[in-house]
């Protein structure tokens, strides 16, 4: 399958200059290169095919290549930014023979330095997740178990609903109860009327009730007859109690 090619960042005037060797380890400045008279001015563009990553040194007009960078790695040795400007870096050049060569690179306006720094930290970003989603599809993936161990159970809550959308309550209700909590009388029972105010104890006894009671006493002697005296009487202290 053919890969296209797509464009990451253009800018249409970039500045060449040729640099002297490194000289230590303290890295390259561009206050060394001649900055008046840059070596060669045109279009930079940032592509990227597949993988790969290459920045294009242009002609403005005519579009002919005036030098290729392959970028494998950034930040990298491929593209490194000086010591004393955040507009100029040093780029590793190579053509279609493989010889490599170090070149100056600059811009005029330090935004358009910032946007190729930000550019190539995307990209390169982007590499490296789409290479940990291949891995991860690669990978095999562990088996779930999902079986029931032994002695395992589960608990499902369940809502009965009916017809009309309402939910069915499956719990007993509760029976109503009389006020104060008290249970209501057994069926049948006898109901016993409060006494009136003329059984007060004040009140004279009624003689039907005295009598009662005298009935009372002779049946409970049986050696009474009926022509001996009754054996009822009224005490002194409450005229209303019978002794026997």
């Amino acid at each position: 399958m053919e890969t296209y090619e797509s464009v990451l960042l253009i800018k249409s005037e970039a500045f060449v200059f040729k640099i002297p060797p490194r000289a230590s380890n303290r890295g390259y400045r561009a206050s060394d290169w001649n900055l008046q008279e840059p070596q060669w001015v045109g279009r930079m563009r940032l592509v990227a095919k597949g993988k790969d990553c290459i920045l294009k040194l242009e002609d403005k007009m005519s579009g002919e290549l005036f030098a290729q960078c392959p970028i494998d790695v950034y930040p990298g040795p491929a593209v490194e930014a000086v010591a004393d400007s955040s507009r100029y870096f040093v780029l590793r050049i190579q053509d279609d023979n493989g010889r490599m060569a170090n070149i100056g690179l600059g811009f005029a306006d330090r935004s358009d330095s910032f946007d190729l720094n930000v550019a190539l930290q995307d990209h390169f970003k982007w590499l490296k997740k789409t290479q940990e989603i291949e891995q991860e599809k690669e990978a095999p993936k562990p088996e779930l178990d999902l079986r029931f161990k032994e002695g395992e159970t589960i608990k499902i809550n369940m809502k009965i609903t009916k017809k009309d959308g309402s939910e069915v309550n499956s719990k007993p209700k509760n029976r109503p109860t009389s006020s104060g909590g008290l249970l209501p009388p057994p069926p049948g029972g006898v109901k016993i009327n409060p006494p009136s105010q003329n059984s007060s104890p004040s009140h004279h006894a009624n003689p039907s009730s005295a009598a009662g009671w005298g009935d009372f006493a002779s049946a409970s002697n049986p050696s009474s007859t009926s022509n001996q005296p009754s054996s009822t009487a009224t005490t002194p202290s409450n005229p209303n109690w019978v002794q026997f």
